[in-house]
């Protein structure tokens, strides 16, 4: 950011020159006289107090004389702090991948879906999962009735992942998969399917979510205690680390922090909070982080705050790097870089005149990319309501097509870097992120903040300040409490049906019929033995197991045997 240029007092050699902040200063003082002074007198502003959604005070004007970053924090693009972007010319070099997040019923269903996207421009995957897979349940287990593919795929055997991806050309097409508790045996999944159409390892890309600290915080969605859970997301770092480069074996997520009521602030604290326990969990295990963090990669929400969603990406960008270089010691650049993909706020989406939610999408699409996201998922307008239809994920995925192609905003890097707002509010947002941090650390970390409740309630709280809010009217929720109208919803209906639970249970008993009963029992009896050590890699008994057709709940069982499941203690 450049200061004002000195103005001379008079003419000549002599003449006093006024510093910049005085003349900054006095031309405020000047304004805020002749001009604000009256228009105030005249009409005051609408409220008392004005605030970014998450709360963070915003004053009426930021000007040179704001608190801002010096210019080597903001820096240039792909030079560190990265406060700018990891790439020196971002979407002038290439465009983000536009991911929609797709999956329902059966595998052959959602795999017709993945075809229809890439048939319209799609660049890669993002797999959405049933319940019962992302609990580790098998499709005719009893707990997984009435929920079969009815909010994501089912998927639970290898046999399954073969389905989903029949025709995807896996060497060329990078994929992410949100999945936590069973990452790992999925990720297994999806590595012997490539493996069976001839595509090795190291030539296949994509990301799994893989992110279980975020789960005990916000989704809920666990299968083992806090501890050993973190032990097998290391081992899948340590296996990728060593035999899939192309892949990122963990999406450490705020997504879902965001979505379960969190503030702005409080997604980015919490979030890189968990990069760090990752990181460190690494470490200790024995690898080098400059051999394992350019493969990490980061999930945010996008919400309705335009600058301070703004603010909050390049905030994290800085504040990565110098956790990196300045807690860990990471030499090498991409080790710094934190990468992100970038899904707008289902949470902000309404049932309430469900059009609306396409305007919403698109203000919190934008404030992804102006933050420099590299992948982008869309939500679709009637996602409030149902998994999304055809033409609703149509409208999505050109929504990301329009702002790529039409709107001017990838012409320039960081549009906004100099903008005595956007900086102030970028500052503000990482202090904020390092009060959070001293007080994890302060109470031993992140695992031991999940076991005191801490993250969760600090969630809450937010979640219920905002709801009282929308309840008393003071947050505005157009369609929902402001501007509404008593007219009868139409959109088209997608209703998924019990058929994917009689095909996927018809299967399952097919697969168990098949199968040597023998060499599944002894691959699930090495994968046990293996679990109980202190911390030999459980990827290839895991792998194993899947080859003698052992199913997703059967895996997670054989867990669950070494490390018992988990129950969260209540917090209010």
């Amino acid at each position: 950011m450049s200061a004002s240029r000195p103005e001379t007092a008079g003419r000549g050699n002599r003449a006093r020159r006024t510093a910049p902040g005085d003349a900054v200063e006095e031309a405020r003082l000047r304004w805020g006289a002749e001009v604000l002074a009256p228009a105030l007198a005249k009409g005051p502003e609408r409220t008392e107090s004005f605030t970014t959604l998450g709360g963070i005070p915003v004053d009426r004007l930021y000007s040179p004389r704001s608190p801002t970053s010096s210019f080597d924090r903001i820096g240039y693009p792909g030079q560190p702090p990265f406060t700018r972007g990891v790439h020196p010319t971002m979407y002038r070099g290439r465009l983000w991948s536009m991911r929609m997040f797709s999956g329902f019923g059966s595998p052959e269903d959602t795999n017709a879906r993945f075809h229809y996207l890439l048939a319209h421009g799609e660049s890669g995957l993002s797999i959405a999962f049933d319940d019962p897979t992302l609990y580790g349940l098998d499709a005719d287990d009893g707990e997984s009735l009435g929920e079969v593919g009815k909010c994501g795929v089912n998927v639970s055997s290898l046999d399954d992942m073969g389905r989903l991806l029949r025709g995807i050309p896996l060497a060329d097409v990078t994929t992410s998969m949100t999945i936590n508790g069973p990452a790992n045996i999925v990720w297994g999944m999806y590595l012997l399917t490539g493996e069976a159409h001839h595509v090795p390892f190291d030539r296949m890309g994509g990301t799994t979510q893989n992110d279980i600290l975020k789960e005990y915080i916000a989704q809920k969605e666990f299968l083992y205690p806090p501890r050993p859970a973190l032990r097998l997301v290391t081992d899948t770092i340590e296996y990728a680390t060593r035999h899939t480069p192309r892949w990122n074996p963990v999406s450490i997520s705020g997504y879902h922090i965001r979505e379960a009521g969190s503030t702005a602030v409080q997604e980015l604290a919490f979030t890189l909070a968990d990069g760090r326990a990752y990181v460190a969990a690494a470490i200790e295990r024995g690898l080098d982080v400059d051999d394992f963090a350019p493969r990490l990669s980061f999930f945010f929400n996008s919400h309705n705050d335009f600058f301070e969603e703004i603010a909050k990406f390049r905030a994290a960008r800085r504040i990565w790097s110098d956790v990196m270089k300045d807690e860990f010691g990471a030499k090498n650049e991409r080790s710094r870089w934190l990468r992100f993909h970038t899904q707008t706020a289902g949470c902000s989406c309404t049932a309430q005149q469900p059009e609306l939610n396409i305007v919403r999408t698109a203000v919190q699409a934008l404030a992804g990319v102006l933050g420099g996201t590299q992948s982008l998922h869309t939500n679709s307008y009637d996602e409030a309501l149902q998994l999304p239809s055809e033409d609703a994920v149509r409208i999505a995925l050109r929504t990301q097509q329009i702002l790529a192609h039409e709107s001017g905003v990838t012409e320039s890097v960081d549009p906004f870097a100099g903008s005595y707002f956007v900086e102030w509010l970028t500052d503000r947002m990482e202090e904020e992120t390092h009060r959070y941090f001293d007080r994890i650390d302060e109470m031993g970390g992140v695992v031991a903040g999940i076991e005191r409740g801490f993250f969760q309630r600090e969630i809450q709280e937010a979640s219920f300040r905002y709801q009282r809010a929308v309840e008393a009217g003071t947050e505005k929720v157009v369609g929902v409490n402001a501007f509404t109208v008593d007219a009868p919803i139409k959109v088209p209906r997608l209703k998924i049906t019990e058929a994917a639970r009689r095909s996927q249970s018809r299967r399952l008993r097919a697969l168990r019929a098949r199968r040597s009963r023998s060499r599944y029992e002894a691959a699930l009896d090495r994968l046990r033995k293996v679990a109980a050590t202190e911390s030999d890699n459980t990827m290839p008994a895991i792998l194993d197991a899947l080859r003698a057709k052992a199913t997703l709940g059967e895996i997670v069982r054989a867990f669950q045997d070494v490390y018992g499941s988990y129950r969260e203690r209540s917090t209010y």
